[in-house]
């Protein structure tokens, strides 16, 4: 998938997410709290991880056949159930990124005002009110997952459930956090630099790729090979960001530029220094792509094109 495919594939999934948010953020939320709660979510971001998702579904969707069922296989309305899922798992994913930058930015966290080129949401509606904009959206996400009549099956939200909370938690999001905080000043090496960006970083990115693997049924095969490819796609996202840190400027990235070495946070570029920065954020890549054809799944074009937009980006 060129550039220009991949461009035509991500406007129409990405339409889908944004009407599906526009309806589902916020817009009953008492005392303002909606307001905060959309400032943080609509009209900005990448949108990477429902992207994610929704690439992944359809792999897997590829690798089911679109005809009409055999003996044993979905039937129609499984299908149509697994598409409404895969489409409240982008959004539930990206509430979950959106409230984890709400309270990153704030001044007990990282401290930052300018996020997505905009006013950080604690500059723009106050500290308390970003606090709970970002409990809300989180405890917004777990709704999504669990519609009472969307025909999304019960043990299909369970999982998606798992896998999100896993991602979110202390084994992941908040856990990498927990260390990058405490290694500010620190001289990590480079295990442990990786370990902190693969729970802060990779977790959530590995957890969009396989809550889309959720919303089907992936043999052993897809399953571990989608898990791999999330696993080097978050690293080198990550990794990408260390980079774009140090050559981008803050107009360039939305958000405050040269920030890790002013505050004195290890990176990769502060690790292995910007030439092997880059060579790993490579090797991640084709580590990514090796893994997609260990899944066995028929069309992984998506994904592949994904992978490198996350190691080509300029912002």
């Amino acid at each position: 998938m060129d550039q220009h495919a991949l461009q035509v594939w991500s406007s129409a999934h990405l339409a889908q997410v944004e009407q599906a948010l526009e309806r589902w953020v916020g817009g009953d939320a008492p005392a303002g709290l909606g307001q905060a709660m959309r400032y943080a979510v609509l009209d900005g971001g990448k949108r990477l991880r429902p992207l994610l998702v929704m690439a992944a579904r359809e792999a897997i969707a590829a690798g089911d056949g679109d005809a009409q069922p055999a003996p044993g296989r979905q039937e129609p309305a499984l299908r149509t159930g697994f598409d409404e899922a895969a489409l409240r798992a982008a959004c539930a994913v990206e509430l979950i990124h959106a409230y984890s930058l709400v309270h990153d930015d704030m001044p007990c966290m990282d401290n930052d005002v300018l996020r997505r080129g905009k006013p950080t949401v604690h500059v723009q509606f106050g500290q308390a009110q970003a606090l709970l904009a970002g409990d809300a959206l989180q405890a917004l996400a777990f709704e999504l997952l669990t519609p009472e009549d969307a025909g999304v099956p019960a043990a299909v939200q369970a999982r998606l459930c798992r896998l999100l909370a896993h991602a979110a938690g202390s084994s992941g999001m908040a856990g990498g956090q927990a260390i990058d905080l405490a290694s500010v000043g620190v001289a990590l090496d480079e295990a442990r630099l990786r370990e902190m960006h693969r729970l802060k970083t990779g977790a959530l990115l590995q957890s969009s790729v396989m809550m889309g693997a959720a919303c089907g049924e992936a043999s052993v095969a897809a399953w571990a090979g989608l898990s791999a490819y999330g696993a080097a796609l978050g690293l080198a996202f990550q990794v990408v960001d260390d980079i774009l840190d140090v050559t981008q400027d803050s107009a360039t990235l939305g958000k405050t530029a040269g920030k890790d070495a002013a505050q004195d946070k290890p990176t990769y570029v502060s690790l292995l220094g910007l030439d092997r920065a880059q060579a790993q954020a490579r090797d991640l890549l084709d580590q990514a792509h090796a893994a997609l054809g260990q899944t066995a799944l028929p069309d992984t074009r998506a994904l592949a094109a994904l992978a490198d937009m996350v190691v080509s980006r300029s912002h």
